[in-house]
């Protein structure tokens, strides 16, 4: 057996932290040494951190970057142990997305990024040129500082492989893994027999599987040992890095870390037999065949073994295991409860405030903070203490206290407001009061009718005019002013009282306000601009109403908040206007659509790039039988009026946890105009005719023969692009996985 022990790891690392990710960078590296590892591979960006976006633009990032790699090269962490860190690094006065290879206390190679990320939420394109000159290796003068601290001038840069004198090894960097052609299979083909891949993959629902599928697809077909290492946490922006670190041997993981975690390091290690890669692959005959024909590629040949020839039988190699996957109503509670712990602990808050309002979006924002806090004293109790040392500050512990228990540490860091006026119900102000109680919250119960009336006393003074409600005989603008002013004035009293309850304690510090609309609410706009929608940050902002109702079904039985089964139970409502014996405002009806519909919609328009036409062509056939031609263009039409109406909405957006792949948030990832002309007047006339053609057909060609009938003397179906029937596309895969 030819045995060598590796690791690989997950790092929370914050964007231009230099201190903080040099710290954690180091304590991974001593891990990985201490558990007799000889290689370790780090996450993306690990010394700048991921999310650095336009600071990448400033030289004294790239500056910076190489002085925390001299730190790291003159500690010694590197004797024994070849480690990847990823870091940017200007060549030729391009700046590259690199994974720079040391050892010893010497730099090995720059291996530059051949494939950038540049879709959805990734921008990589605006800071980073992709290296052109793949299987081509050329020489980097290093900056003077380093190579006389370090006593090296010159160092490879390019696309190379590392040739020990046991085994080689290659580099493929996140997106790499997702193209068409990745670089592991030349690399395979050429004898390489481990591949590194350093990460900076987001979290998103459902999203997982897809890339734990590729990893080990990689070396299912081509053999060979992948060590995957990832960003794990909030680097400061939407997104929130969901680690899961793993490696993996001829299409099985041996090693799989957390996938949500409050750590700030952890360190995966597994044993490989590096002869069972050889034998892997030399059972397969076409791709011996192949790799016989492979043209060389360029390598850093180096002196050394990187096995552990001398103590090979004091290692046994490490067996398959099954994969961790979590639930989405799992990811929904873990994955915004870390992101809001990292968000507050590295914000200089003090806690949260939530208006809660004891409807199914704000219930699920408090159920998140109350599994932070869960979360938060089960690692303190685990012994972790960072999260301790944190979770101390931040709960305002001035004694030998620890935090041990959920619904204290909650009370410490937890402000919960119900904002009822004359239009609430007794019930929501109950369930309100109850779920806040079950975490553990400090809750305030308050009526806003007095502020209300004294601005609707104001405007009589100015106007001499009294508005009045619908159901009271008012118009729609009387109606909807009369419901945004509440809603408004929610928002102001919410950030007045973040910025007053620690004083109010006599406590320093101060609260973040926490949002809670939807995706689909967003989508649609269906929300007041700088409502109490509008807040510091929002973790539900990225979640569809259909899988929140879900997650209030687990949480009720597994975070212990009973309460929010009947949350959940109860028709969604936005209670802006008087409850009548004969009228009580409901959100799907106000709305003219379901949640159902709206995520439908959502992942038409944005994840299969669907306008008017080709969505109301896809409709056709996913409710052929149900609803007629006619019937879906109204509700096509319905939707892309609104949603253009609202459009301008998005650009004031609170920022959301991203989890979503057809979120509209106009700042980062929906890059969409906000000025619309809403009548659409080309698209829907288009529509128009479409629904008179199939209209006319025969009852023998309804249904999906009419509308493929369609279809083919219609060409611009084509340009959707979606690859897949139509009849089909909504339930098709929903998201790119880096």
């Amino acid at each position: 057996m030819k045995l060598i022990k590796i690791a690989t790891c997950n790092l929370n690392q914050w964007a231009m932290d230099f201190d903080g990710n040099l710290k954690r960078i180091k304590a991974s590296i001593q891990e990985a040494k201490q558990k007799g590892a000889v290689l370790r591979v780090g996450p993306e960006l690990e010394v700048t951190g991921y999310g650095c976006e336009d600071h990448f633009l400033e030289p004294d990032t790239c500056t910076h970057a190489w002085e925390c790699l001299q730190d790291i090269l003159l500690s010694g962490l590197t004797n024994g142990i070849l480690c990847s860190v990823g870091m940017p690094v200007v060549y030729c006065g391009v700046r590259y997305n690199c994974s720079v290879l040391c050892y010893n206390g010497q730099i090995l190679l720059i291996r530059p990024k051949l494939y950038l990320a540049n879709d959805g939420n990734y921008r990589e394109l605006r800071w980073f040129s992709a290296w052109k000159n793949p299987q081509q290796l050329e020489e980097l003068q290093l900056p003077y500082t380093v190579a006389e601290a370090i006593k090296q001038t010159i160092a490879p840069f390019g696309d190379a492989c590392l040739t020990f004198l046991d085994t080689s090894l290659g580099i493929e960097t996140c997106e790499e893994l997702f193209t068409p052609l990745s670089p592991h299979i030349a690399l395979a083909l050429r004898g390489v027999e481990i591949f590194i891949n350093g990460s900076g993959s987001h979290h998103q629902l459902r999203k997982l599987h897809k890339r734990l599928e590729l990893i080990r697809a990689a070396t299912g077909r081509v053999g060979g040992v992948y060590l995957y290492a990832n960003q794990q946490g909030c680097d400061g922006g939407r997104l929130y890095y969901d680690g899961c670190a793993c490696i993996a041997v001829n299409g099985d993981v041996v090693a799989q870390g957390s996938q949500f975690s409050l750590r700030d390091v952890e360190v995966l290690t597994a044993c490989v037999d590096l002869d069972t890669v050889a034998s892997y692959r030399g059972a397969i005959s076409s791709l011996r065949e192949q790799a016989s024909q492979q043209p060389p590629l360029p390598s850093v040949k180096v002196n050394a073994y990187l096995s552990g020839v001398d103590e090979k039988y004091t290692y046994f190699p490490s067996f398959p295991i099954e994969v961790k996957y979590h639930l989405p109503e799992e990811e929904i509670a873990f994955g915004p409860a870390c992101w809001l712990w990292d968000y507050l602990r590295r914000s200089g808050a003090t806690g949260f405030l939530l208006p809660l309002s004891g409807g199914a979006d704000s219930s699920s924002v408090a159920a998140i903070v109350g599994c932070m806090c869960q979360l938060v004293v089960r690692a303190v109790l685990e012994g972790d203490d960072q999260v301790q040392s944190d979770a101390l500050r931040i709960g305002q512990y001035d004694d030998d206290s620890l935090p041990d228990d959920p619904k204290e540490f909650a009370s410490r860091i937890f402000q919960t407001v119900y904002m009822g006026s004359e239009n609430s119900s007794e019930n929501t102000k109950r369930r309100a009061e109850c779920l806040a109680n079950q975490i553990g919250a400090s809750h305030i119960n308050l009526k806003i009718d007095g502020v209300v009336s004294s601005l609707l006393s104001l405007f009589q003074l100015v106007t001499g005019k009294v508005p009045r409600f619908k159901v009271d005989g008012g118009t729609n603008a009387e109606n909807l002013a009369l419901q945004n002013i509440q809603a408004r004035l929610r928002m102001v009293i919410a950030f007045f009282l973040a910025s007053l309850m620690p004083w109010v304690r006599k406590k320093p510090g101060f609260l973040l306000v926490l949002g809670s609309a939807n995706v689909d609410e967003a989508l649609r706009g269906y929300l007041t601009k700088y409502d109490c929608s509008s807040a510091d940050i929002n973790p539900i902002g990225g979640i569809s109403k259909t899988d929140l109702r879900k997650f209030l079904r687990w949480a009720a039985q597994n975070l212990g908040y009973t309460a929010l089964a009947e949350i959940e139970a109860a028709p969604p409502t936005a209670e802006l206007e008087p409850i009548r014996t004969d009228y009580e405002q409901l959100d799907e009806v106000d709305m003219g659509m379901t949640y159902d519909e709206l995520s439908m919609y959502g992942r038409l328009r944005k994840i299969f790039m669907c306008g008017p036409v080709s969505m109301f062509q896809n409709l056709c056939h996913h409710w052929r039988g149900k609803l007629t031609p006619a019937e879906v263009a109204n509700k096509v039409k319905h939707f892309f009026k609104y949603y253009s109406i609202n459009r301008h909405k998005m650009t004031t957006l609170t920022p959301s946890y991203h989890a979503e792949n057809y979120s509209p948030e106009d700042n980062r990832f929906d890059l969409r105009q906000f000025l619309y002309n809403t009548r659409w007047p080309w698209q829907f006339r288009r529509i128009d005719e479409l629904v008179d053609s199939m209209e006319a057909l025969s009852p023998l060609e309804s249904g999906e023969t009419a509308v493929k009938s369609i279809q083919e003397r219609d060409t611009s179906v084509q340009a959707t692009g979606l690859g897949v029937p139509a009849a089909n596309a909504v339930s098709g895969s929903i998201g790119r996985g880096i």
